[in-house]
């Protein structure tokens, strides 16, 4: 039987990792050890080397399993976890056992509602990670309809060859995250426009094809097509498509029918914030923002994000895998220095970050200028043991405190120009 490795200095003979940065160090003959990490990759490559062999795709991950390896990197959003998770099982479950099913199932596209940084970019790619397959971004305000100075919708699948390496079948597995979506919602809301809307409801019916389905034709080098050029041919039944917007004004058009409903009892509605109110989002709303019907049907799945509040901010600096501080730690380790941010410095920087209002991208952006001189100098300096960041750091423009390695105090902090 084999026997968990003992001593600080044991590592993984494959991905040399040391003992405690595993969960598991399992010894094998004489001086040989795998890790947990490596034990889970070989029987995913034996699960993909079987799925080949039979011609079907691996069996998805199950729901819960998805939402626990999304717990590890990204903090809150449950209700769109879980929404993420059952559509993205279900769909890779359709992929899975499309040839021959007496059933046609209807694809799982999904669209995510919330504001701006609250995560609903690092959601998307966190599952493509997991899912091992070709992810891309793609931006709904640079697409145009045919004909007009802009993109093709067809671009955003260009980036999906690229990513799975030009390998199309990889490609006609992956997912497509189209970001901004609601910038593409008809002009007038639900009014139809009676002049050309070339990058809102055109881009809509643009979209229907793709998202539902069809054999497309991709300029190999990018760019609007022509009549002598030769194209890639990518069928997007299998590819996911997940679309995400911060819809300001959302919130007030669900509050009216929610309002119209409760006085059809002749009752007042109870006050409501915008988060409870875009969580009760139906599709009769994304209707009277400007959607039409036929783009709302294509992405049957709605989740709801919530804004960041300091809690939440303060979690996403310290606790995730790859949070925010530990990766400016592990910056700052590759120069043999310890960076020490003290809890009152963490709470300073989520409350600055929630008066951005631009959510986990406002935390990255006050640790980048707080720490910026001291990056700069790090690197060029060998008398530096420790990085001290304290409140007054983030709130008063303090420089943080440099400590030498002989310990005698503070180091002399070299002001940058």
């Amino acid at each position: 039987m084999a026997r968990t490795g003992k001593g600080g200095d044991l590592r993984c003979s494959f991905c040399d990792k040391a003992q405690d940065e595993v969960r598991r160090l399992i010894a094998g003959p004489p001086s040989v050890y795998i890790c947990d990490e490596c034990v889970g990759l070989c029987n995913e490559l034996i699960a993909e080397e079987g799925a080949a062999e039979t011609g079907r795709p691996p069996e998805p991950p199950r729901p819960r399993e998805i939402h626990a390896f999304l717990d590890q990197y990204v903090i809150g959003q449950d209700d769109a976890k879980r929404a993420l998770s059952v559509a993205v099982h279900n769909h890779y479950k359709r992929v899975r056992g499309a040839a021959g099913d007496p059933v046609e199932l209807g694809k799982s596209n999904v669209l995510l509602v919330g504001p701006t940084g609250s995560g609903k970019t690092y959601l998307v790619q966190t599952l493509a990670r997991l899912l091992d397959v070709p992810f891309a971004v793609a931006d709904a305000t640079a697409l145009t309809e045919a004909g007009y100075v802009g993109e093709d919708v067809e671009t955003m699948l260009l980036s999906l060859i690229r990513a799975a390496g030009h390998d199309l079948a990889r490609a006609e597995t992956g997912i497509v995250y189209i970001d901004e979506i609601d910038k593409i919602a008809r002009r007038g809301g639900g009014n139809p426009s009676l002049t050309r809307d070339v990058s809102g409801e055109g881009v809509q019916q643009a979209l229907l094809k793709i998202l539902e389905g069809t054999v497309a034709s991709v300029a190999p080098q990018g760019g609007r097509k022509h009549p002598q050029q030769e194209f890639l041919q990518i069928d997007t039944t299998n590819v996911l498509f997940i679309a995400g917007g911060a819809f300001a004004g959302l919130g007030e058009i669900v509050e009216r029918r929610l309002a119209r409903r409760a006085a059809g009892f002749g009752a007042l509605p109870p006050a409501r914030d915008d988060d409870d109110l875009l969580s009760q989002v139906m599709p009769q709303d994304l209707l009277a923002y400007g959607l039409i019907p036929e783009f709302v049907g294509r992405l049957p799945v709605v989740a709801a994000l919530r804004p960041l509040d300091v809690a939440a901010l303060t979690r996403i600096l310290t606790e995730p895998r790859n949070a925010l501080i530990r990766q400016y730690r592990r910056l700052l380790e590759l120069d043999g220095v310890e960076l020490v941010v003290e809890e009152d410095a963490v709470a300073a920087v989520a409350e600055q970050a929630l008066l951005r209002r631009t959510g986990a991208r406002a935390a990255r952006a006050i640790l980048e200028e707080v720490l910026l001189n001291v990056m700069y100098e790090v690197p060029s300096r060998d008398d530096v043991a420790r990085v001290v960041l304290t409140r007054d750091t983030v709130v008063r423009n303090v420089n943080p405190t440099l400590v030498p390695r002989d310990g005698r105090g503070p180091a002399r902090h070299e002001r940058s120009a």
